[in-house]
Order: structure tokens, then C-alpha cells, then sequence
């Protein structure tokens, strides 16, 4: 007897333990931004629809959202200051000063996404691009100035290619 005890203490405490992780997770994925948060986005994108929130970072929250039916993302301190919103769009919206500075630095590459990104520093268009078994991300300003080339390394994109 004092043997079935002793194992049923420890199931007990185990179960006991497995059941706060699990509530702990559960209350870590719930998690929602501060109201000055809500409020900045709600001023920002007053007719926004089916909005999730996530943490980006420690410092820094994730919206995505449906805006005029399209998918978008915007990124907002703790604080609630707005730091950056994304949306994907067609090759032919993008400006023709900054298709010929990609046709003409990124010859051969395919194009995978393109995002127009606006920020409280201006609009920058970025493209994840392909030639063989390299991806990169580029960013170009909207006259043409490529402001950033990167090359994405296995296992940083997800399956949208971003």
C-alpha cells in the first residue's frame, strides 16, 4: 500500500504541474495590448476588420488585419506609438522608378512577394526575391533607391514567403 501512495503522490504533482504550464501557455497566447495600444490602432485604421493581435517583440505589438479587403499588418510599441504598417501588392502597382531599379540590380531574379511598407519615415516597397536557391529581401524607395539588400537564410520566412 504505502508504494501506491507513493506513485500516486507523484502523479498528482505532476498532473498538478502539467496543468499550470498549460494554463500559463494558454494565458501568454491571450494576451492583448494596453488600451493606449487598441486606441492608437483604432484611430489609425478606424474601419479595420477581424484584427488579431501578437506579440511582436518585448517592446513592440503585431495587428493583422482586413483593411478595404485586403490583408495587412502594422506593428505599434507597448506604448501605442505606430511604428510601421505592410500590405502585399500586384507587380503592376509598383511605381516605375522602382521596377527599373530592380530590373536593373536584381537581373535574373524572381520575384516571390512584394509589400508596400509605410512608416513615420515614408514608403518603402520590399521584395522577397529568387535565382536559384538564393532569397533575398530587398527594400527600395519609392524614386528608386535601394535602401536595403539582405539575403534570408533557410527557416526565416514563413509559407507566404515572408
Amino acid at each position: 500500500k504505502p508504494y501506491k501512495s507513493k506513485h500516486m503522490k507523484k502523479l498528482k504533482t505532476f498532473s498538478v504541474m502539467i496543468l499550470a504550464l498549460v494554463m500559463a501557455s494558454c494565458e501568454a497566447n491571450d494576451k492583448q495590448p494596453s488600451a493606449a495600444v487598441k486606441t492608437a490602432f483604432e484611430k489609425k485604421f478606424a474601419s479595420a476588420a477581424d484584427v488579431e493581435w501578437e506579440m511582436e517583440t518585448d517592446t513592440e505589438w503585431e495587428a493583422e488585419f482586413e483593411l478595404d479587403g485586403n490583408d495587412y499588418s502594422a506593428n505599434f510599441s507597448t506604448e501605442g506609438v505606430w511604428m510601421e504598417t505592410e500590405h502585399e501588392i500586384e507587380e503592376a502597382e509598383v511605381p516605375a522608378a522602382v521596377k527599373n531599379a530592380l530590373d536593373s540590380a536584381f537581373a535574373g531574379y524572381m520575384i516571390e512577394a512584394i509589400e508596400m511598407t509605410e512608416s513615420p519615415t515614408g514608403t518603402a516597397y520590399e521584395f522577397v526575391l529568387e535565382k536559384g536557391v538564393l532569397d533575398m529581401e530587398v527594400v527600395i524607395s519609392p524614386v528608386g533607391e535601394i535602401l536595403k539588400t539582405e539575403t534570408i537564410k533557410e527557416g526565416d520566412m514563413d509559407d507566404d514567403g515572408e
